[in-house]
């Protein structure tokens, strides 16, 4: 029966196409749509392809109200026409992509990483709460997404998180306390990660943290909280005076010399207020954006400054392994962060280390570097 009623609607389709009224070419939309998902739960991939084609050719020109209806009645299907759902999903209207990139399986990986970079909140927020959510994908997705995005991330546990996209949760968990509640139920959450937002939030969010975490990092959330109330008893350290690391910096900027080269011995000799000013004048933040990412034992915020400042990776492995005595880098965090290293987009990179939305990615001592 469908196969003879998808014949007689072919038939139909050219003319339909060529001179149909909006209405027409609605009509028959409905009419194929209706026959398939009828008889979706027995079709083959050869009949699915043949609805496929004329589904696709029929959407041009329909009203968005018909496209949103399409989009709900075939997001559950077990086979969905793929370039229907492909050409759905990359819709502009969020009503009508939104069911597609949150419940469609047959929407490839490399299609959502390029409707994330590409498309607003609404999109994103879709894609964020699907059964599954890959680390590339987490990332990008923090790193355009707003708090509602964020809160759909963290609230999933479906969605893979790399250490960066870790720290951009604690980072955004900082201002939002839905964020934090999400983060800290989580499964896979590391009790570094824990103790890291832990350390960066009030008393007050503290309690209420230690009694959503799970019974096995509850341990490591209480001895945070004792550091972070032994922290702040302590008097704040001196301010440093960077006069002479921007001297030496400005010389060799003169002098075509401030490159991969000169960070790269400033990193082996360990003279870090070098390194942080010359890091500062590549990537056009002030130094005290980039102070606390060297005194901080998350090496994530340091390796963004890295790439921001137009860095290589070889120069970057020597600035988070050389910065300061006693803080090392395992070999498995280092890949790690080779890894994000070679997948952020340089414009990424500056937009985030000069624009803020990773300018609290660690725990900075005192108040004052809240406010840098």
């Amino acid at each position: 029966m469908t196969t003879i009623a998808l014949s007689d609607l072919i038939a139909e389709l050219d003319d339909v196409l060529k001179a149909g009224s909006p209405d027409r070419r609605t009509r028959m939309l409905r009419e194929v749509a209706g026959l398939f998902l009828e008889d979706a739960h027995r079709l083959n991939e050869h009949h699915v392809g043949l609805f496929d084609d004329v589904l696709v050719r029929l959407t041009e020109s329909v009203e968005l109200r018909t496209l949103t209806t399409l989009s709900r009645s075939l997001a559950d299907l077990r086979l969905v026409p793929r370039q229907l759902a492909r050409r759905l999903a990359n819709h502009d209207d969020a009503d009508v992509a939104a069911p597609i990139l949150r419940k469609c399986d047959c929407i490839p990986d490399s299609d959502l990483i390029d409707i994330a970079w590409m498309r607003a909140e609404e999109h994103l927020c879709a894609i964020a709460g699907r059964k599954t959510v890959n680390p590339e994908l987490s990332d990008i997705l923090l790193m355009r997404g707003d708090s509602s995005v964020v809160r759909v991330l963290a609230s999933n546990p479906g969605a893979e998180m790399t250490s960066a996209g870790l720290a951009m949760m604690v980072d955004a968990a900082e201002r939002d306390d839905n964020i934090a509640s999400a983060l800290m139920t989580r499964s896979d959450l590391p009790h570094r990660v824990a103790a890291d937002l832990v350390m960066r939030s009030t008393p007050r969010q503290q309690a209420r943290l230690l009694k959503l975490a799970r019974p096995d990092i509850q341990d490591a959330i209480r001895a945070a909280i004792d550091a972070s109330t032994a922290r702040a008893a302590v008097k704040p350290p001196a301010t440093i005076d960077y006069t002479e690391a921007r001297a030496t910096v400005t010389a060799l900027n003169k002098s075509g010399q401030l490159n991969d080269s000169s960070v790269n011995r400033f990193a082996i000799r360990r003279e870090v207020h070098n390194v942080a000013a010359a890091l500062a004048h590549l990537a056009t933040v002030p130094i005290e954006t980039i102070a606390p990412l060297m005194e901080a034992a998350d090496i994530n915020g340091l390796v963004i400054a890295c790439r921001a400042s137009r860095l290589n990776w070889n120069t970057t492995a020597a600035v988070v392994s050389y910065r300061k005595a006693g803080l090392t880098v395992v070999p498995e965090e280092l890949e790690r962060a080779r890894e994000m290293f070679e997948r952020l987009p340089l414009s990424n990179a500056q937009r985030t280390i000069r624009f803020g939305s990773l300018s609290d990615l660690i725990a900075k001592p005192a108040q004052a570097a809240r406010g840098a």
